[in-house]
Formats: structure tokens, C-alpha cells, sequence
């Protein structure tokens, strides 16, 4: 390898000559450089930041890049075993919590499977026509008088209702979890 004499890198880089500082900024040799500025900690970050990663996530980043940058805005923490098993626990916690409340959602599916259909009277025109159309929000009140469940109308998919007769509605539970239920429109 090259001797790196005089060792322009311990220099601050203001100082340098212009062809040095140009040299320095292509040559790929980390000879010169000190130990210091190759070391790299290990963090995690404490809120989510687009350049880097979310929140929670383990990343390598240079000393001073964490001591100057990231520590003094709050940014992340050094990892330490207790931070590791902190983490540890509360992804366990949020993945329990995702179970139980996918479970919860089949069982909801469960139930509106058993129900069968449910029934939606509106006053009638001429033939199968009927005044008005039947919303998301209608079908939400007649499973909140039956069934005795809120269920948020965002997550109810309907047809455009406006004639008597059957339609199958879908409603998303959970990411993973559907539910299809009958609606039977009847004229008054």
C-alpha cells in the first residue's frame, strides 16, 4: 500500500489545498482515516424518519452521525440488552393483540354467516322500483337492531340498491377477514 505521508486527512478539510481536498474526496484508501471514524453504532430509532427508517428499527449509523445528529434531537437510543428485551416484549404484545383481533373479526363473520339475510323495507313505486336506495348506513342500523354489533358503514360494500329483490353486501372485518351477508329489500 501507498504511505499516506504527509497524512492530509488528520487536517480539517477547510485548510487543505484544492487538488488535495480532490484527492482525498476519490481516493478510496481508508488507511489514513482513525479508528474513531469508522466505528458505527448500533440504534434504535425512537420516531420514524424518512431518510433512515420507522420507528423501532435497529440500524447501524456512524458515532458521529448518533452523536450529533440523532441523540440530541431525540431521535433514537443506543441499543442496550433491557431496550432489547423491551422491544422484544411489546412486539409480542402487538402481535397478540393483532390475533385477538382477527379472531374477534372471524368470529363476527361467523355470526352474519348464521343470520342469514336481513331484511330492508322501503316504500315502494311502480313494478320492483322502490323511493330512495338503500345505504351502507341502513344496512349498519338493522345489524345494530338485530344483532346487537356496531359495525362502521366504511366498512360495508353495497351495490347501488334502488328495485326490490336479493343483494349480497361484503363487509372487510379485518385485513384478512370478509364477510358476505344477503340483503332482501321488500316494498311496502
Amino acid at each position: 500500500m501507498e504511505d499516506c505521508s504527509p497524512c492530509y486527512c488528520r487536517l480539517p478539510f477547510s485548510t487543505l489545498p484544492r487538488l488535495h481536498r480532490l484527492l482525498l474526496l476519490l481516493d478510496d484508501d481508508e488507511d489514513c482515516r482513525s479508528e474513531e471514524s469508522k466505528k458505527t453504532r448500533k440504534i434504535i430509532l425512537t420516531e420514524d424518519m424518512s431518510e433512515l427508517g420507522k420507528k423501532g428499527e435497529l440500524l447501524d449509523v456512524k458515532a458521529g452521525f448518533y452523536r450529533n445528529y440523532l441523540l440530541p434531537l431525540g431521535k433514537a437510543q443506543i441499543v442496550t440488552p433491557l431496550l432489547l428485551k423491551e422491544m422484544r416484549i411489546e412486539e409480542e404484545r402487538i402481535e397478540a393483540e393483532k390475533k385477538r383481533v382477527k379472531e374477534e373479526a372471524q368470529q363476527l363473520a361467523l355470526i352474519f354467516q348464521t343470520v342469514g339475510a336481513f331484511k330492508v323495507k322501503r316504500k315502494g313505486g311502480k313494478g320492483k322500483q322502490i323511493f330512495g336506495t338503500v345505504t351502507a348506513q341502513d344496512l349498519v342500523d338493522i345489524i345494530k337492531a338485530q344483532l346487537q354489533r356496531d359495525v362502521d358503514k366504511r366498512i360495508v360494500s353495497l351495490p347501488e340498491i334502488r328495485e326490490t329483490g336479493e343483494y349480497m353486501a361484503e363487509l372487510k372485518l379485518h385485513p384478512e377477514v370478509t364477510a358476505q351477508v344477503k340483503v332482501n329489500v321488500f316494498a311496502n
